[in-house]
């Protein structure tokens, strides 16, 4: 009897799809509280949300499976559309910005609608259409995606920078994230352009996805601290530390991971 090949799943794509997940999540949540803070007073302040629902459902899918899901017009409707609801996204939040007093000051960065979340949006859908692509053996070296994630990398430090410098970075510790993924991303990408992958540059992405986890921790005890700390969480949720925020570094360096793995596979 002829024995029936099994494709195993690859470890790859598992991460993309987990990196493009956990992005969407983060989203998600800090969509979710932001633009509840705001009470949803534009009807659009819904659409990243609707969108980053769908979207965690197909690379769930795929990262538990191994596979993309079967419904391609659903697939390229979520990557899409996650992409588009960025983009439109990151116009409303410049629209938001420019409008203001000052305009581009530092006060109006500081506090008016944050260019992150949407561009984090932008990134979750690409990620998500590269693991589907790898799935189907279009892309193989991951050069590209790996270029992506590490300007993904260097956005989002760029955006803790600001925010922690906002908080003076009266915590040591606030540092961390400035410091170590922007190295992390700057190897990522060093090793797309030589085609190499290499275990240093393993080792930051994976330093950088546990400052995710660190950063969310320490983010639920500045909450803590305010007055009424988790008693008040209705309020000290909202006004405090953004807790989803850091899971984006989590996410992108574990697609980064995955965008590793393809570019050592050109040498193989």
């Amino acid at each position: 009897m002829g024995s029936v090949a099994i494709r195993r799943p690859d470890p790859a794509i598992r991460l993309l799809s987990a990196g493009a997940g956990l992005v969407h999540s983060a989203v998600l949540l800090d969509s979710g509280l932001e633009h509840y803070r705001g009470s949803f007073r534009n009807p659009a302040m819904l659409l990243p949300l609707a969108t980053s629902t769908v979207n965690i459902a197909i690379d769930g899918t795929r990262l538990v499976t191994g596979c993309s899901t079967p419904d391609s017009s659903l697939r390229v409707a979520g990557q899409g559309g996650a992409v588009a609801v960025g983009l439109i996204g990151m116009g409303f939040h410049l629209f938001n910005i420019g409008k203001r007093p000052s305009g581009f000051g530092w006060g109006n960065l500081f506090h008016a609608a944050p260019l992150g979340a949407p561009a984090a949006l932008v990134l979750a859908g690409a990620l998500g259409a590269a693991a589907d692509r790898a799935h189907a053996s279009i892309i193989s070296d991951g050069r590209a995606v790996g270029a992506l994630c590490a300007a993904g990398i260097v956005g989002t430090a760029a955006e803790a920078a600001l925010l922690h410098f906002r908080g003076a970075f009266q915590n040591p510790a606030m540092w961390l994230p400035v410091a170590v993924p922007p190295i992390a991303a700057a190897a990522l990408a060093a090793n797309a352009v030589v085609r190499r992958a290499q275990p240093t540059t393993a080792a930051l992405l994976i330093v950088t996805a546990a400052l995710g986890f660190a950063g969310a921790a320490f983010h639920a005890y500045g909450v803590s601290r305010r007055m009424g700390g988790w008693r008040n969480w209705r309020q000290n949720i909202l006004a405090g530390p953004p807790l989803p925020a850091p899971a984006a570094f989590t996410g992108l360096a574990v697609a980064g991971l995955g965008a590793l793995i393809l570019i050592g596979r050109v040498r193989g």
